[in-house]
């Protein structure tokens, strides 16, 4: 594949990513966008959808990656993409437990023992990827110039913020918690898609 096909495969993936976490998550019946995470669109009827979308942006990391390497010579940047990719993967084939309200009739809190596929999920999924893709705007800062490099390190450290933020209102049960999930899927997808067509427009 050419570079600008693989980072171009990337943008598309994060494109649909967001767009389907967003659609599905305003027409799910039961489900709250500002409560319930991303994640929690696994479950349920319709939960392929979202388990599926984890699959494609997941390979869509791994493609972004190698175009990324190739464009700017990073493999620091190549391999804590290629782990957030990875990380997506997993989140898509081991979905969590339904807890929090979701799907309907689900309980409201767990008094269970966590399943090993939820733990899985919560780990990889989700401190892992988004620690790896902070990583990586961190290591491909420095392969840019200008505005470029001011906007990943800008987007490093929100990521980092809203990484922690959404970390702890997961763990207090905040009302607010889908909601800030979805600024941190906002900051880093958006900075996938503006990084990727800058590279590909600046090979032309």
């Amino acid at each position: 594949m050419t570079t600008d096909l693989l980072l171009l495969l990337g943008v598309a993936a994060a494109i649909l990513f967001v767009a389907v976490v967003f659609i599905e998550g305003a027409l799910r019946p039961g489900y709250d966008p500002t409560y319930h995470t991303g994640s929690e669109l696994e479950l349920g009827n319709r939960g392929w959808v979202q388990r599926a979308n984890f699959l494609l942006m997941g390979a869509g990391g791994l493609t972004f990656g190698v175009g990324v390497y190739r464009a700017l010579d990073t493999a620091v940047g190549l391999v804590l993409l290629a782990v957030f990719g990875l990380g997506l993967l997993v989140a898509g084939i081991f979905p969590p437990d339904a807890v929090r309200g979701y799907p309907p009739g689900a309980p409201s809190e767990s008094s269970a023992k966590p399943t090993p596929g939820a733990v899985v999920h919560a780990v990889i999924g989700g401190p892992v990827a988004f620690l790896a893709i902070f990583g990586a705007c961190l290591a491909i800062a420095t392969h840019l110039q200008g505005p470029w490099r001011v906007y990943t390190l800008l987007t490093a450290v929100a990521g980092l913020i809203m990484t922690i933020w959404t970390a702890l209102a997961f763990r207090r049960d905040a009302a607010n918690t889908g909601l800030v999930q979805r600024g941190l899927i906002l900051i880093y997808w958006t900075w996938i898609v503006v990084l990727g067509i800058y590279l590909i427009g600046a090979s032309l």
